[in-house]
């Protein structure tokens, strides 16, 4: 198990710098990439006239209620699709500026566990000076009861009481 897996926990590293992880990964299953082009499908709103032919009155005023209409609404499509690319647009700057945060939390986050390893490195280095001051510690304490016994042996002559 490598560094990383063990102070975060998942798999390895290869996982997120994979060409196929950050590319090839779309971030919806119908948007239009090279390798989603779309449906080429159109907007028809009456069949193809194949051949000459003459129309009726009823036919003609029918086309021109229908050619109005057809006009105003491309008119709102326009509009609208025009509205969907702002939210589009949007979406990215969105998008984009999360992308910016997460990249600075994992940036930070590695300063952070930086500074707990510089941290944790200096805590080591201080180690065989606590061990010296035990030591030492043990040493007086056993310096002061020889001297303690040495008085006792004097006072009392020898004997222990």
């Amino acid at each position: 198990m490598g560094t990383m897996t063990t102070l975060f926990g998942g798999g390895s590293s290869k996982d997120i710098s994979s060409k196929s992880q950050v590319i090839g990964k779309a971030t919806d299953a119908t948007v239009i990439s090279p390798l989603n082009p779309g449906k080429f499908g159109s907007v028809r709103s009456t069949p193809i006239v194949e051949a000459p032919r003459y129309f009726t009155k009823e036919e003609t005023e029918a086309m021109k209620a229908l050619a109005k209409d057809k006009t105003e609404g491309a008119r709102q499509a326009k509009k609208a699709y025009k509205a969907l690319s702002r939210i589009e647009e949007a979406d990215a700057k969105v998008h984009k500026s999360h992308r910016a945060y997460e990249s600075s939390v994992a940036a930070n986050e590695l300063t952070k566990k930086r500074a707990d390893v510089k941290h944790a490195k200096n805590l080591h280095a201080l180690r065989s000076g606590y061990a010296r001051l035990g030591i030492g510690l043990e040493k007086a304490e056993t310096d002061a009861a020889a001297r303690i016994e040495a008085i006792r042996t004097k006072l009392l002559g020898g004997t222990d009481k």
